[in-house]
């Protein structure tokens, strides 16, 4: 008997050319090793790799944002939908599109339209120019708010984040991304605290953070 083999398409338009890179994928392939989509440029690169809870983690190149931002999604999702796409953190832009080869081919032509009506609005004539402009207003990646959000909720449960709360069971923390590092805050008083980790090498610096004292 002969299995069918899970297969999908996968997609994204590369930020130095423009140029749409396509390929097929199947269940084979993404479970022997990391799968790499090039670009004929040479200038950027999506990679998508089963992780040990059977997801996929897809690593795609941005077009307006200078590092490439990183998805995980279920094999459902993956193998199971006629399209689906994963957008920008900062922006409304569909950066990758994965499913049935004509949906994924007739949205990536889609989305190139999108992408010159933007560079027109914005008086732009190539993507360099564009990422440039965008990344002067960049904020952190979401994934460092993560970091923090883990870090602050582990020293709350063991009682090591101190502010102007006469009882500390009155105390409620939470934490913002800003440009300048991520505000830690308490609700009920007001105290707070900017903890410069605006990147991956300080946010996972904070992990060794054993107390946190708010003003």
């Amino acid at each position: 008997m002969i299995l069918e083999t899970q297969k999908t398409t996968l997609a994204y338009r590369c930020p130095s050319c423009g140029g749409g890179v396509l390929s097929a994928v199947n269940m084979f392939s993404l479970g022997a090793d990391m799968i790499k989509l090039k670009c004929t440029c040479g200038e950027s690169e999506l990679t998508a790799v089963f992780t040990n809870d059977d997801k996929v983690r897809l690593t795609v190149p941005c077009l307006l944002c200078p590092k490439p931002h990183t998805f995980v999604v279920s094999k459902a999702i993956f193998f199971g939908k006629d399209l689906f796409a994963l957008p920008c953190p900062y922006s409304d832009i569909n950066l990758c599109f994965m499913g049935e080869m004509n949906h994924v081919k007739a949205e990536l032509a889609r989305s190139e339209l999108e992408l010159m009506d933007l560079l027109e609005k914005n008086g732009i004539t190539d993507l360099s120019a564009l990422r440039a402009r965008e990344e002067e207003e960049m904020l952190p990646d979401p994934e460092v708010l993560s970091i923090v959000m883990f870090v602050i909720r582990e020293l709350e449960a063991d009682g090591q984040i101190y502010c102007k709360c006469a009882n500390h069971d009155d105390a409620e923390y939470d934490c913002t991304i800003t440009e300048d590092g991520v505000l830690v805050f308490c609700k009920t008083c007001g105290a707070s605290r900017m903890v410069p980790v605006n990147n991956y090498l300080g946010a996972h610096a904070f992990l060794d953070c054993d107390s946190l004292r708010l003003e």
